[in-house]
């Protein structure tokens, strides 16, 4: 099996006899949305820049099974999961990192009852510990005194609680950070959680996502950020469709770190 971009295999470090301070699982859309894998390469870059020993399971990484257990499939939500445990466990993986939310949600609440002990950290909390630790050190850069934005993804705030480390993390970028009506606790979904992102919406007088990039826009912020690849993609909609591509970007929390990093 062969590594991509110098990024090692879990086999290929494992064949070694070396095992990685963490497993990146890239999940799906990381993996094959082109949106998104521009959110992978950023927060690698991070990794490689702080020096964390990292693998990825390449191949050998499958859907945690979060789409079919929101869309009511159960049977299949396990079939995925016993995969993907039986794999993280033959390794031995203690810690594992996600750019996804959806993923994080999975594999830290509902892999448990199914024999999967990990750790389980999403990938804000952990730049947040990487930067603690002085391992990154960004310098504002391209972002100071701008205004941005955050949206809650429901599976990082609402379900498990963090919405200070990526608030903390965009706060580094010495830019101004504008909260929207709904947020934390009080956060509108962007409108692609229980699988909804597969379907077609229902009918009603305005679609999810269109609400929530609205009340983004009501806060005349040039920059909206997320922590959530679903969430990117339902916001970058929103913002197309209300024809602000040219004066409003979406981007990951990571990516806008790395760019303030200058890598």
């Amino acid at each position: 099996m062969e590594s991509t971009q110098g990024i090692p295999t879990l086999a290929e470090m494992s064949a070694r006899g070396e095992q990685p301070e963490v497993l990146f699982w890239v999940g799906c859309a990381g993996s094959f949305d082109d949106r998104a894998k521009k959110i992978t390469k950023a927060f690698v870059k991070l990794l490689q820049r702080a020096g964390v020993s990292f693998a990825v399971l390449g191949t050998e990484e499958s859907c945690t099974g979060d789409p079919a257990k929101r869309a009511g499939n159960e049977f299949l939500f396990q079939m995925q999961a016993a995969v993907n445990i039986q794999v993280l466990n033959g390794y031995g993986v203690r810690k594992i990192v996600t750019t996804c939310p959806h993923c994080f949600n999975t594999l830290k609440n509902e892999y448990p009852g199914l024999g999967g002990q990990y750790e389980v950290v999403h990938h804000t909390s952990f730049l947040k510990g990487l930067l603690e630790e002085g391992r990154i050190k960004p310098e504002g850069g391209t972002f100071r005194g701008k205004r941005i934005t955050y949206h809650d993804p429901c599976y990082l705030g609402r379900a498990n609680g963090i919405y200070e480390a990526p608030r903390e993390l965009l706060r580094k970028l010495d830019a101004e950070l504008v909260e929207m009506k709904s947020c934390r606790e009080r956060a509108l979904c962007c409108g692609a959680g229980g699988a909804q992102m597969f379907k077609e919406p229902e009918k009603g007088d305005k679609d999810v996502n269109v609400e929530r990039t609205e009340q983004a826009l009501a806060t005349e912020s040039g920059i909206i950020a997320a922590s959530c690849p679903f969430c990117n993609t339902m916001l970058t909609d929103g913002v197309k469709g209300k024809e602000n591509e040219a004066s409003v970007r979406v981007f990951d929390v990571a990516e806008l770190l790395a760019g303030a990093a200058d890598l």
